[in-house]
Parts: C-alpha cells; structure tokens; sequence
C-alpha cells in the first residue's frame, strides 16, 4: 500500500474533494524516506537544480520514492507543495528544478534518453 490514509481523511475523500496540503501530508507521514529526499532537492533547488543520487538504505525506502514519484497525483501534489519540477532516474537519483529552469537545457539532458542509458549501472538493473 503506497499510502496510510485515517479514516477521517478516508471520509472526506469519499465524499468530495480533498485539499493539496491534506494530501501532502498524509505523503509526508506515510512516505517519510521519499519526503526527506524530495524535501531536500526542493529546498536546495530555490535557483538552480539540486539533485540526490544516493541510493535508499533498503528496498522498503526504494519502494518510497518510487511509489511517491511514480504517482501523478503525489508527484504533482509535491511538486505544487515545493514550487519546484521533479524528475527521476534509476530509483534514486532525483532531481528538483526551480520552474524558470524547466524549459533549459539542464533539465531536458536530465530527462533525456542519453542521460537514462548513461545512468545505468549493473548494480541498478532490478530496479
């Protein structure tokens, strides 16, 4: 299960929409590994990106970060909490981009093919 919903959050969901900062922090408290990494790259991405490429300490914080980027709604929800772009690579290098960066050139090598292939590893193949 990606997320650790209460009940009254549970409730409120069923009946109606739900706001950003609910939501973000119910990923705050159910994904702590992937906020601490997003957390990070965002606040150190205020003018320029800043990337994490450590891998996670064990597979259940790999699993994190995946299940918080791999989501559109969590993606997009800390993405408009931290005013910042995500992106990701090989389960645990993530990057932050402040917006004007968006439409540059650091962001789309980030994104590209090449920079997918060249991140590849032997040790990154199960994944």
């Amino acid at each position: 299960m990606s997320l650790t919903v209460n009940a009254d959050l549970l409730d409120r969901a069923e009946a109606g929409p739900v706001d950003d900062a609910d939501f973000v922090d119910c990923v705050r408290t159910s994904l702590p590994y992937a906020w601490e990494v997003v957390s990070d790259v965002a606040t150190r991405a205020a003018d320029e990106v800043a990337e994490h490429a450590v891998p996670p300490p064990s597979e259940a914080e790999r699993g994190q970060l995946l299940r918080a980027l791999a989501s559109d709604a969590i993606r997009g929800a800390l993405e408009r909490h931290f005013g910042v772009k995500l992106a990701f690579q090989n389960c645990h290098r993530v990057a932050a981009f402040p917006p004007a960066a968006v439409d540059g050139a650091g962001y789309r090598e980030f994104v590209s093919p090449r920079e997918q292939l060249r991140n590849q590893s032997p040790e990154l193949r199960d994944c």
